[in-house]
């Protein structure tokens, strides 16, 4: 029987880092070292515990945060287990949210990757205490001094160093440990290992480095500074007091040394786990929408966060949560505050990867996962009826890539639609839209990683043949220069006809313009445009040549042609029409007439504005190493790219560009290739601008073309 474990016994662990770094190893360790499993996996045998998605296997790295758990000496110690690439971020991000304490992995040959910047950028959001977990030193190339020189160039004087590997590289198979003071010795297969006196070679390093650690654990609590000037040092203790108040306040990262591969160090780093690092307790309360903390306390009113929910095959919905507040048992019915649902908890289970351990209840702290839950989702909060809270959701990333979705088969088209929304419910930084202007289904995600995965679940979970191709792009058309133009409907088919004609000038909107003086105006409209920009519409009739009440119908006929420009069909924005003369017919005029003949008068003076085709610009931030910026910026160059400055980060470098959403199809791709999967980017909507006019040709003699066919 599981062991229930109060909130000052409860350890909530995220490993985080750039692919490679070691993350699903040392959740393998950690496992291992406490008897949980009795044998440890490896990536190349893909038979890890957190690695147990058949994608995952495939592909040969984490698609998927996975819980897993540990009990460590009275402890228990639940870790998330994270993807390494940024198309992923999404399982990322809501696992640094529920988590207490980051383990940032860093691989003792790169140091500080851009994988590590952006991960960071998430913890600094929700200032979660961090411990660095340098590993991979006993590869060839590590290089321990240097690695903990860019933590600190990036990272600052909180990177603080609790431990140094002697012998590192291939023959690496010692740690001292400067809080201990002690040498930790491996045996050649790793393992538990020897506690040993600090070599003499060694001691004078060892004591240095012991001191300032002394000093920076004293810095954090004014009682601890009088005993360290009192004493001129501290117990290991007072110590651990020291360094654990630096974590929560955010002041100290611990750096500790391993190998996973190997198994060398983890069990140290756990122990520290157990003794320093924050229990939910101590941790910063979580905060509703409305600002409100809700500390972890067990006898109050039971709510809970839903960080995660994810689709199994052959087993149904697993929905992952974290206990704000109270408790919750296998009898619980608690109310979804966003939908009102009422759920009921039939299950409860401990998730170690795929392996399910049912237990009665979990406590406020606790990671836990549930089965079937039918209306609530990731981003979500339970409570008791009575205790109404809304736990503050997750901001996610924007999307950085878009793809069309394309049905094999006609019979899947409505299908598709409805399991993308699900897909989306599950991974909220998977958003779908049917872009009527564009007449797509479209994805946006993350990069071409997370649309890889995407296709995969509907063809292998949902037996749904489908393409991608490239999406269209959402242009704009508006006009350069003012012009005038009439048309005369008038049809005849026996009794009743119809028949409207209208005089009309179009000229370019420009905000804050003048009135327009050659005209009366009896009657102004602005209109704000769904799509962007405006349309504003002058009634300047005079003497009654068209009725009042065929005006609305003249407007409405502007505004369709305006949702299918001349030019390419796309939208059209920033326009002023004044309808200023025509005719009508006592019997024959009617509504439709004079909508057509409105229709037909603004397409005809809008080819002679000298008609401007606009495209969406989006602002891209791309976080390169400095040794491939060459090739990025050679890359840009060639996609219409304006460069509007560069930023160093470290040891990296950020270039700033505007780049036309035409030229960013794939981007993800090309810039992964170019870096060996060391960039990444960010893009935002920025603005329309005016094609180049050989461009515009181009575009509308295809986009025509597109049409007939």
């Amino acid at each position: 029987m599981i062991k229930v474990y109060d909130e000052k016994h409860l350890k909530n662990i995220v490993l985080l880092g750039a692919p490679k770094a070691g993350k699903t190893m040392l959740a393998e360790d950690m496992i291992y070292e406490a008897g949980i499993v009795h044998r440890r996996g490896s990536i190349e045998g893909r038979n890890t515990v957190s690695d147990y998605h058949e994608i995952e296997q495939e592909r040969g790295n984490s698609v998927f945060a996975t819980t897993l758990h540990t009990e460590w000496h009275d402890y228990k110690i639940n870790i998330i287990d994270t993807p390494g690439f940024d198309d992923f971020i999404g399982e990322i991000v809501s696992s640094v949210r529920v988590a207490d304490t980051c383990v940032l992995v860093v691989n003792a040959q790169h140091g500080v990757e851009v994988g590590t910047e952006l991960i960071w950028n998430y913890i600094d959001r929700f200032q979660k205490p961090t411990i660095f977990a340098v590993n991979q030193t006993d590869h060839p190339k590590a290089d321990f001094d240097a690695t903990l020189a860019s933590l600190r160039d990036r990272f600052g004087n909180a990177v603080t160093q609790m431990q140094y590997p002697v012998n590192q590289g291939e023959s690496f198979n010692a740690i001292i440990d400067l809080l201990r003071m002690v040498m930790y010795k491996f045996p050649p297969e790793g393992g538990k290992p020897q506690k040993l006196p600090i070599p003499d070679s060694e001691k004078e390093k060892a004591i240095a480095l012991h001191n300032a650690l002394v000093e920076k654990a004293a810095e954090n609590d004014e009682k601890l500074m009088e005993k360290y000037f009192e004493k001129g040092t501290l117990d290991e203790d007072e110590m651990r007091e020291g360094l654990k108040l630096g974590m929560i306040h955010h002041d100290i990262f611990p750096v500790f040394v391993m190998s996973a591969k190997r198994n060398m160090g983890s069990g140290r780093m756990m122990g520290f786990m157990d003794n320093v690092a924050p229990s939910p307790r101590e941790a910063k309360p979580e905060v509703t929408i409305e600002g409100k903390e809700i500390p972890f306390d067990p006898s109050k009113p039971t709510a809970l966060f839903v960080f995660k929910s994810h689709i199994e095959p052959n087993l149904g919905k697993l929905t992952f949560f974290k206990v704000i507040s109270g408790e919750v048992t296998t009898t619980s019915e608690l109310i979804n505050s966003q939908t009102g649902a009422t759920e009921r908890i039939h299950q409860l289970f401990i998730m170690d990867g795929k392996i399910r351990t049912p237990v009665d209840k979990f406590i406020a702290g606790d990671i836990g996962a549930t089965l079937k839950l039918k209306d609530t989702f990731s981003n979500q909060t339970l409570h008791a009826k009575g205790f109404d809270v809304t736990i503050e959701p997750i901001e996610f990333p924007e999307p950085r890539i878009r793809t069309a979705v394309i049905a094999l088969s006609k019979n899947d088209d409505e299908k598709i639609g409805e399991v993308l929304q699900k897909i989306h419910q599950e991974d909220p930084t998977i958003q779908v839209e049917y872009a009527k202007e564009l007449r797509q289904l479209i994805i946006y995600a993350q990069g071409e990683l997370h649309l890889a995965v995407c296709k995969w679940f509907l063809e292998n979970v949902y037996k749904l043949h489908i393409n991608f191709e490239s999406p269209r792009i959402s242009y704009r058309e508006t006009i350069r220069k003012s012009a005038t133009a009439s048309y005369r409907h008038k049809k005849q088919s026996g009794g009743a006809g119809q028949f409207g004609e209208v005089h009309l000038k179009i000229e370019p909107y420009i905000e804050g313009m003048p009135e327009p003086t050659e005209y009366t105006v009896r009657g102004k409209e602005v209109i704000d445009l769904e799509w962007g920009g405006k349309l504003v519409f002058y009634n300047c009739i005079v003497g009654g040549v068209i009725d009042t009440r065929f005006i609305p119908s003249i407007l409405k006929g502007v505004m369709q042609k305006m949702e299918e420009g001349p030019i390419t069909g796309s939208y059209v924005r920033d326009v002023c029409v004044m309808v200023f003369d025509g005719k009508m017919h006592p019997v024959d005029s009617n509504d439709i007439s004079f909508k057509i003949a409105g229709m037909m008068a603004f397409k005809d003076a809008f080819m002679k504005a000298e008609p401007q085709l606009l495209e969406p610009i989006y602002d891209v931030d791309i976080m390169i190493p400095e040794e491939v910026m060459g090739e990025v910026m050679g890359d840009l160059q060639t996609r219409r790219a304006f460069i509007m400055g560069m930023d160093n980060r470290g040891n990296h470098q950020v270039i700033k560009a505007k780049v036309p959403l035409a030229e960013l199809d794939k981007y993800s791709t090309t810039l992964r290739s170019l870096s060996q999967g060391r960039a990444s980017f960010i893009q935002r909507f920025s603005d329309f601008v005016p094609v180049p006019f050989e461009l515009q040709q181009k575009l509308a003699k295809a986009l025509h073309v597109l049409e007939e066919v």
